[in-house]
């Protein structure tokens, strides 16, 4: 998705949310600059795109389902490509399965998504104008590959990218879908739920918690049935 067909829905978001637009374009700039300062380990889209491409893809979310379903499947996750959505990294971690990929805004445990980059996941890591503090925290810890991604406009950046959707488990499906994945199969996902464990949002404002998932639903249902699938 393209930030011109993006931007109407974004901003939907900012006027239902109330979000400050200006602190998410800060949170971009900020991103940008550490990135530059530590460009190392920091990956080309070509990377994502060998890796996701015409592949079946398992997206983890993180609904009370999430940890049943890991033990119920384990054996479907072989030879596929594995998308955690931020806090779901710990729980595939309990079943010693590293992610190939792990889409953050780092609300869950940072310790165990540094610990999966160093064992080879690749860190998505996404600013927004709520983490800029743990955003400038963590990218100078980072020893794996990783990218940038933000949900203003990226034109006037090198570095950080936007591949549409807003919860961490919705960019997940998007980033899949923007790299051509064959197929997408969400794990853990039940908008209408609340909150599970591995959301870490147990101490959060709980209202805007149910927002944000009511728009992962609506952002998930843009998406054809005969691309997405559930278990």
């Amino acid at each position: 998705m393209d930030y011109t067909t993006w931007k109407k829905t974004y901003d939907e978001i900012v006027q239902d949310l109330n979000l400050d637009k200006r602190q998410d374009e800060i949170a971009a700039e900020i991103l940008e600059s550490l990135i530059r300062q530590h460009q190392k380990n920091y990956i080309s889209l070509g990377v994502l795109s060998e890796l996701i491409t015409d592949q079946t893809v398992f997206v983890f979310g993180a609904a009370p389902s999430l940890e049943p379903s890991i033990k119920q499947h384990l054996t479907q996750f072989q030879k596929s490509v594995l998308i955690a959505a931020d806090g779901a990294t710990s729980a595939l971690l309990k079943y010693d399965i590293i992610p190939n990929v792990i889409v953050t805004d780092l609300d869950g445990i940072v310790f165990d998504q540094i610990r999966a980059n160093e064992q080879h996941s690749i860190l998505v890591v996404h600013a927004h104008g709520d983490n800029m503090n743990i955003v400038q925290q963590t990218i100078p810890q980072i020893k794996g590959r990783y990218l940038g991604t933000i949900q203003t406009d990226p034109s006037d950046h090198i570095f950080v990218k936007n591949f549409g959707g807003f919860t961490d488990g919705d960019r997940s499906v998007f980033l899949a879908d923007y790299f051509q994945a064959r197929k997408i199969v969400l794990v853990g996902f039940d908008c209408d739920d609340n909150p599970g464990f591995y959301s870490f949002q147990q101490n959060r404002d709980q209202e805007k918690k149910q927002k944000k998932l009511a728009w992962c639903k609506r952002l998930l249902n843009q998406f054809p049935d005969k691309l997405i699938t559930h278990i």
